[in-house]
């Protein structure tokens, strides 16, 4: 199982964190031992000192397949779920100014949350709201309509460079209200009305 993960792939998100607005999709990868086990909490690494959530929407492939074009994409994936691409900030951006990869500060262990999936046919994936709680206040609250690339544009373009196979995953960017997890925060995450999980940050 590869995961796959899109970064800045909503306008207002780049725009907060100072980033260009990205011509094509940027692309970072999160190996199987990143996976947090479901129902565990989530304990901030002692390497970071800002561990920021970031709330997503996940692909989940159904059928593989090598140079997909965009409007085969649909066909390729048949369930969606939620996730959370916990990313060390403070390690990220010392990585960012030497010009050094990001893996480091996104692909450690427990850094993603995954939630149980859905059949897309149970949403409209082109219109659809997902968000965030943290401590029962709203942190985040995204639309797949506000995505810079889509769903099936991010497909045809990964399986440019990588066979996609049974499995994967692909998160899809995360929209705007990123921040800091401190220990005891409580984070609920919801497609539309449907609470998809909860996590207690140790």
């Amino acid at each position: 199982m590869k995961i796959i993960c899109i970064g800045r792939n909503y306008v207002q998100h780049a725009q907060e964190l100072g980033n260009e607005i990205p011509s094509s999709p940027v692309i970072f990868m999160k190996p199987d031992t990143a996976v947090l086990k479901k129902g565990s909490d989530f304990y901030i690494p002692e390497f970071s000192n800002d561990v920021h959530y970031e709330l997503e929407v996940v692909l989940k492939i159904s059928k593989g397949g090598k140079y997909i074009q965009e409007e085969n994409a649909s066909k390729h994936f048949d369930e969606i779920g939620l996730g959370i691409d916990f990313t060390a900030r403070d390690l990220q951006s010392e990585l960012k100014s030497k010009g050094l990869p990001w893996e480091l500060s996104k692909a450690f262990d427990g850094s993603a949350v995954i939630s149980e999936f859905y059949s897309k046919d149970e949403f409209d994936i082109k219109n659809m709201n997902f968000s965030l709680l943290k401590n029962k206040e709203e942190a985040q609250n995204g639309n797949t309509s506000l995505m810079i690339f889509s769903p099936e544009k991010i497909i045809a373009f990964v399986s440019q460079y990588f066979t996609l196979r049974v499995g994967d995953l692909i998160f899809t960017g995360t929209p705007k209200g990123v921040g800091k997890v401190t220990e005891n925060d409580q984070l609920d995450a919801f497609l539309e009305d449907k609470k998809l999980f909860s996590l207690r940050i140790q």
